[in-house]
């Protein structure tokens, strides 16, 4: 197996320790986000995404780093820490390819489909996203791990993919339904990429010695 196909197939990141900080890093942001908005405070929850505004549509960059509340943000915590960490097997430069398509779908789909005026904020989008791009990517990669991966994710969190549902008051299924789409679609990107990468085997001449 090649060195490129093995990167692939990677579950764990090939920096463990940079992609901790690198998850970690931006979890902390949200928090200080938060902090700042409570402090101050300057109601940032206002530069989410309005739905069909184009006022609003800005909030598809700064909706995920906004929460409704301390309890808003401790319940993305742990799934933004975790899923964050893993999607960064394929290294720093394919997780940011990642999130920036889940961050950019998410929101388009969230700002096209949400009920009028309405605002959404939160980083639950991106955890679905990435939730999404590594239950599908195993599949993609024909990997037995990352496939072994999904289950257990899927044990753990699997409650998670019933809120791409319509049901739940004050929730945003389009934020998690779309974002998972972005995660997907993602995985299919990377997947894609993947293939044209490899390099090609030159079929051998006739009566040309293999060496």
């Amino acid at each position: 197996m090649t060195p490129r196909r093995d990167a692939a197939k990677r579950v764990i990141p090939p920096r463990p320790l940079t992609a901790a900080v690198v998850s970690v890093s931006f979890v902390v942001l949200l928090y200080l986000v938060e902090l700042v908005d409570v402090v101050l405070p300057l109601e940032l929850d206002q530069y989410g995404i309005v739905a069909r505004s184009l006022d609003g549509l800005d909030g598809v960059l700064w909706a995920p780093l906004l929460h409704d509340g301390w309890s808003h943000l401790f319940a993305n915590t742990w799934p933004v820490a975790v899923f964050a960490f893993l999607a960064m097997a394929g290294g720093p430069g394919q997780w940011l390819l990642v999130t920036a398509v889940i961050w950019i779908v998410g929101g388009l789909g969230v700002w096209l489909t949400s009920a009028d005026h309405t605002v959404t904020i939160g980083a639950s989008g991106l955890a679905f996203g990435w939730l999404a791009f590594l239950l599908v990517r195993g599949v993609f990669s024909r990997s037995l791990a990352q496939l072994a991966v999904a289950v257990v994710l899927l044990a753990l969190w699997g409650g998670m993919l019933w809120g791409v549902f319509p049901g739940t008051p004050g929730v945003s299924w389009q934020g998690h339904l779309f974002g998972a789409v972005g995660g997907v679609l993602a995985a299919w990107l990377v997947a894609r990429a993947d293939r044209r990468k490899r390099p090609t085997p030159r079929p051998e001449l006739p009566g040309s010695l293999g060496g």
